[in-house]
């Protein structure tokens, strides 16, 4: 009996090791619970910072041919300006796992310093690939953009923002908007004109896919997530998975950028090099970088209402304001 129960589970070892080998689901199932759980979490510590007298308009579809294609509205109910710059806030959770709720209480803290926030959900991977979260954001834009008295919006002030692999879409998006090359490439159509894009806000994510450090468990990670948003383990010979590298199709139409990542993040090189070559391109950066190695700013550290979070608040909304006047 105790044999034939050890055969029993050597075989299901056996199968769940193989499963983990031929997909990625098995691997995003264990990070998506976790990440799922720290959003929300996340988000609830934010509620002590949200003023009130912020106006909410939740699920409304931008898509009706896509059940995904949701996104809220947020803006500050006390404002008469009807026509409000807006920051379309895509969420971040590795491109397989998050929601735009998980945003709200951030997007309600930015809307109190009068801008309309829009969160919009996408599909997650592997339920979708490469570059369906890109094309989904478009279709957010064009949306927004034909609809502008929906949401108290001046369509003519757009800003894209993006946390972690939100941040990746946001700056593909804005590379599909301001260089035709780069739509052709990926084949995704702009949902509005470049003229509308006053700029980003991007944090902590990844803009060059063909150079990410593969090592320990942060490596694991990033196999699991590339495995599940392009359908392949290895895109070292997919030219059309390579257009991801958004840092290679910058040029002087890239609209203005704030970027940041905290000390300690583990995709904190993407983001000095983003920033190197969007300077390179002429293109206005503002940064906000940490030299300080005491510090222990990791991943989303902008989330965290303390000093540094509050910093990267006071930053993000000075550049804003430059750029929207």
């Amino acid at each position: 009996m105790i044999t034939k129960t050890l055969i029993v589970l050597s075989v299901l070892v056996l199968t769940l090791a193989a499963f983990f080998y031929v997909s990625p689901y098995p691997g995003v199932w264990v990070i998506r619970y976790s990440f799922n759980k720290m959003a929300v979490e996340t988000n609830e510590k934010l509620e002590a910072f949200v003023p009130a007298h912020i106006n909410s308009k939740l699920d409304i579809s931008y898509d009706d041919n896509d059940s995904d294609a949701l996104l809220d509205v947020y803006y500050p109910a006390d404002v008469s300006n009807d026509q409000l710059p807006v920051i379309v806030w895509t969420h971040g959770g590795g491109l397989i796992s998050g929601k735009k709720s998980d945003l709200a209480n951030y997007c309600k803290i930015l809307a109190s310093k009068g801008y309309t926030v829009v969160s919009i959900d996408y599909t997650i991977a592997p339920e979708a690939k490469y570059p369906t979260p890109i094309r989904q954001l478009n279709k957010a834009l064009k949306f927004i953009s034909a609809n502008p008295g929906k949401f108290k919006a001046d369509v003519s002030k757009i800003i894209l923002a993006g946390d972690s692999g939100g941040s990746m879409i946001a700056a593909s998006a804005a590379a599909v908007i301001t260089n035709k090359r780069y739509s052709e490439a990926t084949k995704v159509k702009p949902g509005i004109h470049a003229r509308q894009l006053k700029g980003l806000l991007l944090y902590c994510g990844i803009y060059d896919v063909n150079d990410l450090n593969m090592e320990g468990d942060f490596g694991k990670f990033l196999r699991t997530v590339m495995w599940a948003y392009f359908g392949e383990k290895d895109i070292t010979n997919d030219a059309y998975a390579k257009t991801a590298a958004v840092i290679d199709y910058v040029d002087s139409n890239f609209p203005p950028v704030f970027i940041s990542a905290g000390n300690k993040d583990p995709l904190l090189e993407q983001s000095l090099q983003f920033s190197n070559a969007l300077k390179s391109n002429n293109v206005r950066v503002d940064t906000l970088f940490f030299t300080d190695e005491q510090l222990n700013l990791g991943h989303e550290y902008q989330f965290t209402m303390d000093a540094y979070g509050e910093l990267a608040l006071e930053k993000s909304l000075l550049f804003l304001e430059s750029i929207t006047k």
